[in-house]
C-alpha cells in the first residue's frame, strides 16, 4: 500500500444503467425516485411449467450507435448489456475514446454467470444436431470475462482489466478492486462495474428448483424486501457502470463530480454456499472494513443501498449485521432496497446500486422500498417505505452478498 497522503482521491464522473426500469442514468433515477417497479410477466419463454413466473426483464434495448451489428450477435446479451452500459458511461463522464492515454485507463467488469443464454443455445445445438453446429464465438460469448475485454478494446483501455466472478457481490467487487488499483497509482481512470443476463430457461429451473424465487404472481408485489411476506427474489437483468477518475483527473479535466468513491471492504460469512451466516458476522467485518477504509465512523454513514433480495433469510440476516456494525446508530440509518423496483441483477447488482447509491448523495433523495406493507420484527430498520425521501446524506453504503458466502460494501462520500 502506498502512504497515505500520496494515495489518490478517487470520484464517480460517469453514469451507464442497462434496467428495468430504463436504459440511460436519467430514465433509470427517476424510475426509482417515483417507485416504479420494472417487474413484470416473463416474456422471453413459455412459464407455464415454472413456480416463477415473473421477472425484471429489460425493455426496448439496442446496441445501436455503440456495437457493430455482427460483433453484437457474437456476443452473449450480458456483454452487449456491459458495453452499452459503459459506452453511455463514457458519455455521462465527458470522455472519448482517445481522452485518456491507454495505458493509464482499464476496465473490471463483474458478472455472477456470465454468457448463460449462449452455454443454453449452443447446448441445445449440440444435443440436437450434433458437434459441427456448436458456434465457433461460443466459448468467447460465454466466459465472464469477455464483457470487460469487449469493454476494453472499444474504450482502447490498456490498463489492469478482468472480471471478478462472486456470485451476486461481483459487481460490487469488480468497483471495489477498481478503486485499489487506483489507488496503487495503476490507472488515472477506470470502467467499472458489473453485468448479467440469465433471465432464460436454464436460468429459471436452477434458481426456481432451489426455491430461491418468489412465487408470487402478481408482478407489482412479487418482490418486497424486508416485508414479513416476502417469499424470494425475482431475477432482473442489466448492468451498470461507473467511470472512476482520480480527484486530480477529473478536477484536470473540468469533469462533474457525482461523489467521492471513499471506501470498500470485502468478506467471507465461511459458513455455507447459500445461506448468509445467521449472526451476520461476515457482513459485519466486511461493513466495518469499508467504513474504516474511508477514514468514517460507523456513525458517519446516513445511508445503506442494502442487499435486500427479498428472501426470508437474507433480509433478517442483513439486519442483523447492520446493527451488530452500527448499534443505536441503526435506528437512525435510512436503509432502502431498490431490488422492489428492479428485481435482482445478480452480478450487475453491485453496480447498477452503486449508481443508485451515488445519485441519490448527488440529489439529496434517498429511493424508497416499494411494497413494503407488513412490517417485520426481524427486520425493524428505517427502510424508507413505498415512497422516497428528501435527505441531505453525506455518506452512503451499497452491500452486496453472493453464493459461497461472499460480501462486499462500498462507501461514497458526498463531494
Amino acid at each position: 500500500m502506498q502512504n497515505e497522503s500520496k494515495t489518490p482521491r478517487v470520484v464517480v464522473t460517469g453514469i451507464g444503467v442497462i434496467s428495468p426500469v430504463g436504459n440511460d442514468k436519467q430514465t433509470f433515477w427517476d424510475a426509482l425516485v417515483s417507485g416504479k417497479c420494472g417487474i413484470g410477466n416473463v416474456t422471453r419463454f413459455d412459464v407455464t411449467d415454472y413456480a416463477c413466473k415473473v421477472a425484471g426483464e429489460v425493455k426496448d434495448f439496442s446496441v445501436d450507435g455503440y456495437m457493430d451489428p455482427k460483433e453484437a450477435k457474437r456476443n452473449d446479451l450480458y456483454a452487449r448489456y456491459a458495453v452499452v452500459a459503459a459506452m453511455k458511461a463514457m458519455e455521462d463522464a465527458g470522455l472519448k475514446v482517445g481522452d485518456v492515454e491507454p495505458s493509464r485507463i482499464g476496465c473490471i467488469i463483474g458478472s455472477g454467470i456470465g454468457g448463460m443464454e449462449t452455454i443454453e443455445t449452443q447446448s441445445q445445438a449440440l444435443f440436437e444436431k450434433g458437434p459441427r453446429r456448436v458456434s465457433p464465438f461460443m466459448i468467447p460469448a460465454l466466459i465472464s470475462n469477455m464483457a470487460a475485454g469487449l469493454v476494453g478494446i472499444l474504450c482502447k483501455a490498456k490498463a489492469v482489466n478482468y472480471s471478478p466472478v462472486s456470485a451476486c457481490a461481483s459487481g460490487s467487487h469488480a468497483l471495489g478492486e477498481a478503486l485499489r488499483h487506483m489507488r496503487h497509482g495503476d490507472a488515472d481512470v477506470m470502467i467499472a462495474g458489473g453485468a448479467e443476463a440469465a433471465i432464460t430457461r436454464l436460468g429459471f429451473a436452477g434458481f426456481g428448483n432451489m426455491k430461491a424465487l418468489s412465487t408470487n404472481p402478481d408482478p407489482a408485489t412479487a418482490c418486497r424486501p424486508f416485508d414479513a411476506e416476502r417469499d424470494g427474489f425475482i431475477m432482473g437483468e442489466g448492468a451498470g457502470i461507473l467511470i472512476l477518475e482520480t480527484y486530480e483527473h477529473a478536477v484536470a479535466r473540468g469533469a462533474r463530480i457525482y461523489a467521492e468513491f471513499a471506501g470498500y471492504g470485502a468478506s467471507c460469512d465461511a459458513y455455507h454456499i447459500t445461506s448468509p451466516d445467521p449472526d451476520g458476522e461476515g457482513l459485519a467485518i466486511c461493513f466495518k472494513q469499508a467504513i474504516a477504509d474511508a477514514g468514517l465512523a460507523p456513525e458517519d454513514v446516513d445511508y445503506i443501498n442494502a442487499h435486500g433480495t427479498s428472501t426470508p433469510l437474507n433480509d433478517k440476516f442483513e439486519t442483523a449485521a447492520i446493527k451488530r456494525v452500527f448499534g443505536e446508530h441503526a435506528k437512525k440509518l435510512a436503509v432502502s432496497s431498490t431490488k422492489s423496483m428492479t428485481g435482482h441483477l445478480l452480478g450487475a447488482a453491485g453496480g447498477v446500486e452503486a449508481a443508485a447509491t451515488v445519485l441519490a448523495l448527488a440529489n439529496g433523495v434517498i429511493p424508497p422500498t416499494i411494497n413494503y406493507r407488513t412490517p417485520d420484527p426481524a427486520c425493524d430498520l428505517d427502510i424508507v417505505p413505498n415512497e422516497a425521501r428528501k435527505a441531505d446524506i453525506k455518506v452512503g453504503i451499497s452491500d452486496n452478498l453472493g453464493f459461497g458466502g461472499h460480501n462486499a460494501a462500498l462507501v461514497f462520500k458526498k463531494i
